[in-house]
């Protein structure tokens, strides 16, 4: 929650007061009206399906100390406010993103004693923001993004959300457009930063991996020293674009770099990784000082190596007990919809993994069904993947080439031009006519696949949000 007079609110944004109020805001700060507290603040986003600010009215009346505007304000909604004591404000340029952004920054400049860590990349930010989350959270006032809301919208909201006695935060900063990190970069205003990876999610709005690789990096010129803390910046050792973020960004701007992967000379290292029958790591972990644990990992598959290095890289930069850490990181739980094992009352065994994908995070999930035990069929049920524009066809053809390779009992791919990209990939690298599935829809999918599936099967289900595979885990799990 924030606690701000109206006058420094409109300061602090550049937005016009069109209505004084009778209250200070002292409550959160939301952009669904259902969801007003007392004392609070409503912000109306004019979205392509619903506008916000026809929601002004009942924001007011639901307890909102004031209401942000971004378009011309019905008398109605003016007199609503009035009798209310609510305040009405109307942002500059009438751009609700900025608004937050302005106000999230301000409000994390009043509060110089948060630590914030900055994590981003392509692919597994979520789990390391989790791991750290976690990690952190257990010896000291920890605040994280939630879920997912990691863009221009959600990375203000989790600033706006913290409690004042936090001592870190820890916030997900997620991309489409160049300088969008940038952007939230400067709000946060971390310290520690952590670039997982540069992969090919979003190539079809950036053009080249290079420029990812350039878009990721906007988050080393935000870094700012708290107290004794200098900026660092942790990345994995094997990631092919580490020196090019290291060399043309890191070095330039004065930040510290702290390695992690396998390697002898890497600040954090695994070795000695191997996958159980539950498709969960087990490694040795040891740090350039000397420090060592073996480690059993609760999340399936071995790219979250990367992620468990890369949270204890910022654990020990932040001086904290690494062995309290790592136990409280063992006894996390998976996060939902990625990676998350899931037993149907029929036997069926689920991996939903449908949150979400990109090549890399394919090929990864595919690596966790053929490692993990299985009484029956390994089932791969693939849709297809958003955001990769010119290269899509050529990438999902990887998919379907990689899908193959892992030999699945059956492959079902689901979707339009891009899944019979994947099909006739598969078939080229050799996998059976007999094993290849192909359906339209997650719901004709569903229809024929949701009867046979038998107990012991062994079920991945993995796609961009947009194909609606969720509903196929929804279905077999009834």
């Amino acid at each position: 929650m924030i606690r701000m007079s109206v006058t420094d609110l409109a300061r602090a944004t550049g937005a016009s007061v069109l209505l004084g109020g009778a209250n200070d805001v002292a409550g959160e700060v939301v952009i669904d009206s259902r969801e007003v507290s007392p004392s609070g603040l409503f912000v109306a986003f004019a979205g392509e399906r619903v506008d916000g600010n026809a929601y002004l009215a009942p924001a007011a009346r639901a307890g909102a100390a004031a209401v942000v505007a971004t378009g011309e304000v019905c008398p109605d909604a003016l007199e609503a406010a009035r009798g209310a004591g609510c305040a009405v404000l109307r942002a500059a340029g009438d751009d609700a993103e900025e608004f937050l952004l302005r106000l999230a920054g301000h409000w994390r400049a009043a509060h110089p004693d948060w630590l914030v860590v900055g994590v981003t990349g392509s692919v597994g930010k979520t789990t390391t923001k989790d791991m750290l989350a976690c990690a952190v959270g257990f010896q000291r006032r920890c605040h994280a993004t939630r879920g997912n809301l990691n863009n221009l919208i959600g990375l203000p909201l989790t600033l706006l959300s913290t409690p004042e006695d936090t001592e870190v935060v820890v916030c997900e900063l997620g991309m489409n457009h160049p300088h969008e990190i940038e952007r939230m970069a400067r709000a946060c205003a971390p310290t520690l930063g952590v670039i997982t990876n540069v992969g090919t999610s979003h190539i079809g709005l950036l053009g080249s991996r290079e420029n990812i690789a350039r878009a990721k990096a906007e988050l080393v010129g935000a870094l700012v020293p708290h107290g004794s803390l200098t900026p660092a910046l942790a990345l994995t050792s094997a990631g092919d674009f580490t020196d090019f973020i290291v060399g043309g960004f890191a070095r330039p701007a004065g930040v510290d770099v702290a390695l992690v992967g396998s390697g002898p000379s890497d600040a954090v290292r695994a070795t000695g990784v191997k996958l159980d029958d539950e498709g969960r790591a087990t490694l040795e972990l040891t740090c350039s000082d000397g420090w060592s644990r073996p480690v059993r990992l609760p999340v399936p598959g071995k790219r979250v190596v990367d992620d468990l290095l890369l949270a204890v890289a910022v654990v020990w930069r932040l001086g904290l007990d690494r062995g309290a850490c790592v136990d409280a990181i063992e006894r996390m739980s998976a996060p939902r919809m990625r990676l998350e094992v899931r037993d149907a009352p029929s036997g069926v065994r689920v991996i939903d993994d449908s949150y979400n994908a990109s090549p890399a995070s394919m090929a990864s999930s595919l690596d966790v069904l053929r490692s993990m035990s299985c009484a029956g069929r390994r089932v791969a049920v693939l849709g297809e993947m958003g955001e990769l524009g010119r290269e899509a066809a050529r990438l999902h053809g990887y998919v379907g080439a990689y899908a193959a390779s892992t030999a699945p009992d059956l492959l079902v791919l689901v979707g339009d031009a891009l899944a019979d990209e994947m099909a006739e990939a598969a078939r080229t690298m050799g996998l059976s006519e007999d094993a290849i599935e192909r359906f339209d829809s997650a719901q004709a999918a569903l229809d024929v696949m949701g009867p046979v599936l038998a107990a012991g099967d062994l079920v991945l289900v993995k796609a961009s949000r947009a194909a609606g595979l969720d509903s196929f885990v929804r279905g077999v799990l009834a």
